[in-house]
């Protein structure tokens, strides 16, 4: 795969995954991307290619109302008021204390910084949010700086991701975001595949909850 389209599959699937992981599904940012994801022909167009497509696609179909609407999944798994079963903030992962706002979020905020990068949100939140890191590395493809989107995702997305999806898939109870994480794991791994960069060792000491 050439540079060029790299960096182009990495900015459209980047940008997909990042909103559907940091936006409410309601939103408009994610209204027109849901719909889409549950056409049954969603994935010829998909740039990394997936192993679990048939499983994926079944994730995505809503036709058969069986488990919790996607705002009530969404206010579970992202917002609380309840412990979040996976949190999507790397420093819950790497920190000792699973903490927000840990080292490992200081030291991605120094990063961007070094590297002359605004935050995309005026939140007071942590950057290291899996959605807005994805979306941060579609940005970074879109202005051609490979070499800084790689060192973003080898040493502050990938020591934790891995994990992060894992415990997600196995504590969503809910399809669309099953799928969703499904679909990260396999986009993740194509980019994987193709960095020059190896990725971080780095200790998670969060290991996530038993499933309720």
């Amino acid at each position: 795969m050439h540079n060029g389209q790299f960096l182009e599959h990495v900015a459209v699937t980047g940008r997909v995954l990042g909103s559907l992981f940091y936006f409410a599904p309601d939103s408009e940012n994610n209204a027109e991307l849901i719909a889409i994801m549950r056409e049954p022909t969603w994935h010829e167009e998909w740039p990394f290619p997936l192993s679990s497509l048939c499983e994926i696609n079944g994730l995505f179909d809503d036709s058969v109302k069986k488990n919790e609407p996607l705002d009530e999944a969404w206010q579970r798994l992202f917002i609380g008021p309840y412990a979040l079963p996976a949190p999507p903030w790397g420093s819950v992962w790497l920190d000792k204390e699973n903490i927000v706002f840990g080292d490992s979020t200081v030291e991605l905020r120094q990063w961007m910084r070094a590297k002359g990068i605004e935050p995309a949100t005026t939140q007071k939140e942590p950057e290291d949010h899996i959605g807005l890191i994805l979306m941060l590395a579609a940005w970074l493809a879109e202005q051609d700086r490979r070499n800084d989107l790689e060192e973003l995702l080898a040493w502050h997305l990938l020591p934790w991701s891995g994990r992060f999806l894992e415990v997600f898939i196995a504590q969503a109870n809910s399809d669309f975001y099953r799928g969703l994480a499904k679909l990260t794991q396999g986009t993740l791994e194509g980019i994987q595949s193709q960095l020059s960069l190896p990725i971080a060792q780095k200790t998670v000491y969060y290991k996530g909850s038993s499933p309720e």
